[in-house]
């Protein structure tokens, strides 16, 4: 896993803001994209999607991230948990494409030109890089059930 260039984080925090102000209607956007896929929405818990809780607390994780791309260790508690509910959902390595192809799309479609190439560039590293992080709590937490 390669670390996040100094670019990449100054461009992921001064989406902070926006992120704090259209965090929801991003990932709102973005579950629209992704359950086209009903094998995909199976992994999320549909109680919370209907009450809106699982966009908020999406959108809570990105806007924690874009805040703290330059101290991830602030993080590490809630990687922690969304790892742990991720291999309590079934969450699989192969799922994160499906995401990433929904997320970025999601903050084009939101933002419009405010989302230009270098932001989705960005958070496409940035996501990219969280995946990994992800994925490699998750195999852990995999290998410890097995």
């Amino acid at each position: 896993m390669h670390a996040l260039t100094p670019e990449t984080i100054a461009i992921v925090k001064s989406t902070a803001p926006v992120m704090r102000q259209h965090g929801v209607a991003i990932t709102n956007r973005m579950y629209e994209r992704l359950f086209v896929d009903p094998e995909i929405k199976g992994l999320f818990d549909e109680a919370a999607q209907k009450s809106g809780e699982q966009p908020k607390r999406l959108a809570a994780a990105l806007l924690g991230f874009a805040s703290n791309a330059d101290n991830l260790d602030v993080l590490t508690a809630a990687i922690e948990r969304i790892a742990a509910r991720h291999v309590e959902m079934h969450v699989a390595p192969e799922h994160y494409p499906a995401v990433a192809n929904a997320l970025l799309p999601a903050i084009k479609d939101v933002l419009g030109d405010a989302a230009d190439e270098r932001v989705l560039s960005a958070w496409g590293e940035a996501y990219w890089f969280l995946a990994d992080v992800l994925k490699s709590h998750e195999r852990g937490l995999y290998a410890r059930e097995a």
